[in-house]
């Protein structure tokens, strides 16, 4: 039996800022807390905070007058917070400071007559929050397809949400120069999720199967799983061990994990777990 565990697999430095703050903010207040929206993404982390009395709500007219109100990790739109504050919440803004960045570079960008475009995924939360200060001529885009054929000024600015691939960066980057007359791009993907990624494909390259753990509304999950995939080793994401499947691992060897960023150890190890215990692997 044969388990290799990517080398970078896990909990990233802000998704870890942010459940260990509002875990420590809960057992010092002693009263329900509330998050806007899951606090990372990652359901068995959300119920176990739930577990403290950290309440998820998705509207802020939700949170009782008065409450601790959490922003998390992959960020709200500006506004957000600034309505929390006028209803009188105490807010605790537990934003990566990695997407924070990406706010201040993206608000440059638009002092500077630059027209911004987000390589991401419009829609995902962390989109959403760059986008509020991104100017009203901001778009998102994932693939040049998403490119409108005449909507680009002749000065545009790019940024990455920071799940995105560097590949899929690289492209975006590429169409755009070919149609703006200047050009700036920053390189906005977390290095947390290049170390992850990079890791992610060595250990494919190693294995006959690979598992990849996380929550199914991760975006950097699912980014994992794409990568373990296109290499043509049979992928498997899953969010916990009771998941897994024994006949997955009919006739393979070595068998590969990894986990998305806002992934705990506890089920990381739960799953490694369960693959060590499949009778059926190596057996073909």
């Amino acid at each position: 039996m044969d388990v290799i565990l990517a080398k970078y697999a896990g909990f990233c430095y802000g998704v870890r800022r942010a459940v260990d703050t509002v875990s420590k903010a809960a057992k010092q207040h002693g009263s329900p807390m509330y998050t806007l929206g899951p606090i990372i993404h990652n359901p068995q982390v959300v119920e176990w905070l739930a577990e403290q009395g950290v309440q998820s709500v998705q509207r802020l007219e939700d949170i009782p007058a008065g409450s601790i109100a959490v922003m998390p990790s992959h960020g709200v739109p500006r506004r957000t917070i600034e309505q929390a504050e006028s209803r009188g919440l105490h807010v605790i803004d537990l934003t990566c400071p990695f997407v924070s960045k990406i706010y201040r570079v993206a608000a440059d960008l638009v002092k500077d007559g630059y027209q911004v475009v987000i390589v991401g995924d419009m829609g995902h939360t962390e989109v959403r929050g760059i986008m509020s200060v991104a100017g009203d001529d901001a778009l998102a885009v994932s693939t040049p397809d998403n490119l409108p054929k005449d909507g680009l000024k002749t000065k545009v600015g790019i940024v990455s949400q920071t799940t995105q691939t560097a590949d899929r960066f690289r492209s975006l980057v590429g169409h755009i120069c070919t149609r703006a007359y200047e050009v700036r791009a920053f390189n906005t993907i977390c290095h947390a999720t290049t170390e992850r990624q990079n890791a992610a494909l060595g250990t494919a390259e190693e294995a006959d199967i690979m598992i990849v753990v996380g929550g199914r509304n991760s975006a950097n999950t699912k980014r994992l799983a794409e990568i373990c995939a296109d290499t043509g080793v049979p992928t498997h994401h899953v969010e916990v061990a009771k998941e897994i499947d024994p006949a997955w691992f009919k006739g393979a060897k070595k068998v590969g994990v990894t986990a998305g960023a806002s992934t705990p150890d506890w089920i990381i190890q739960e799953v490694v777990e369960m693959v060590q215990s499949v009778p059926e692997l190596g057996q073909g």
